[in-house]
């Protein structure tokens, strides 16, 4: 997809716009997995999420190739459309997105102060983005694919910080939505000589890259009804997933219910706030728990914008209802 000379340059652009992000030790969490634990912060950027870094070069290499662009549009769940509008703000470029009907309130709200036209349609992230695709034929607004080389380079860059300060990992644990994350960590990791296996993080209730990565071809799925929405994929990329198959080990499914254990932990151990897909990698290790003693395991915290219902309905339920029981 690109080599390290267009992986560096890449660096460069997001540098231009946010500061390397945290790749931190964690002495709590490395007790939890009895093994040395790095986490890369990706919870910390602009938008509070890694997808930032895919906006920001998709946007740079749009204006270099297509000056003539008059807007552009795509679909999300929240955190891919963060990206975009936060990039569209800097180069000055209108940005229509697409999000399902109930998506998550908090996030919708970001991508219009970002300055995005926010639009929802369909129950599901597939329905939003078929009908994002039949906006911009009929507007002539470019369309933002979810997987593209452009998006990977960007967000390989977390990649690259991370393996340049800490390239001695065992093992990485990163959550799979689309595909960008993980494929931009395969490709960094390639690039840069190292023998890290990676591991690929999706949920039970959206598992379709697992199937896929089983099966050696793509399967899709009829639903994806976990709550940690940016795992919710139906339909993998076929590009997306030669990567993976070639690079990850394996890809390990977890529960809604080990997600939410996993953002307890990262608050408890860590004091950061995770959203579902942001601490899915903690949930994987976690299950892995009795493979990982005494190797040093990187995890992704891909983001952390969870709103504070779901938070509160989801991840903290027994303390709600103890409250409300006190009271």
């Amino acid at each position: 997809m690109f080599d390290l000379q267009q992986l560096e340059h890449a660096h460069g652009v997001v540098g231009a716009a946010m500061a390397p992000t945290p790749a931190l030790a964690w002495p709590l969490l490395s007790e939890r997995l009895g093994a040395d634990v790095i986490v890369k912060h990706e919870n910390h950027t602009p938008i509070g999420a890694f997808k930032v870094r895919g906006g920001l070069v998709y946007l740079d290499r749009l204006k270099h190739e297509a000056p003539d662009t008059i807007g552009i549009i795509s679909a999300t769940r929240g955190n891919h459309g963060q990206s975009l509008a936060y990039a569209a703000g800097r180069y000055r470029m209108p940005v229509t997105i697409y999000v399902p009907q109930g998506n998550s309130v908090e996030k919708n709200n970001s991508m219009r102060a970002l300055g995005a036209d926010l639009v929802e349609h369909g129950e599901d992230f597939q329905a939003a983005r078929e009908e994002a695709i039949r906006r911009a034929a009929a507007t002539g607004f470019h369309i933002v694919p979810a997987f593209h080389r452009n998006l990977v380079l960007g967000v390989a860059t977390y990649a690259l910080e991370l393996f340049r300060k800490a390239g001695d990992i065992d093992v990485l644990y990163v959550p799979i939505g689309q595909g960008s994350g993980v494929c931009g960590c395969i490709l960094a990791r390639d690039l840069l000589g190292l023998r890290t296996e990676i591991v690929g993080v999706q949920s039970t209730e959206a598992p379709s890259y697992a199937l896929s990565f089983a099966a050696g071809t793509v399967v899709t799925t009829e639903s994806s009804n976990t709550l940690a929405d940016g795992m919710a994929t139906r339909v993998p990329d076929p590009d997306a997933l030669a990567i993976i198959r070639k690079g990850c080990s394996r890809i390990v499914q977890v529960s809604d219910d080990e997600v939410a254990s996993a953002i307890r932990a990262y608050w408890t151990d860590t004091h950061n706030l995770a959203e579902g897909a942001g601490a899915a990698a903690l949930a994987a290790a976690l299950q892995e728990r009795a493979k990982l003693r005494g190797k040093r395991v990187g995890l992704i915290l891909s983001g952390g914008n969870i709103d504070f219902e779901l938070f509160r309905s989801w991840v903290m339920p027994e303390t709600v209802s103890a409250q409300r029981m006190a009271v």
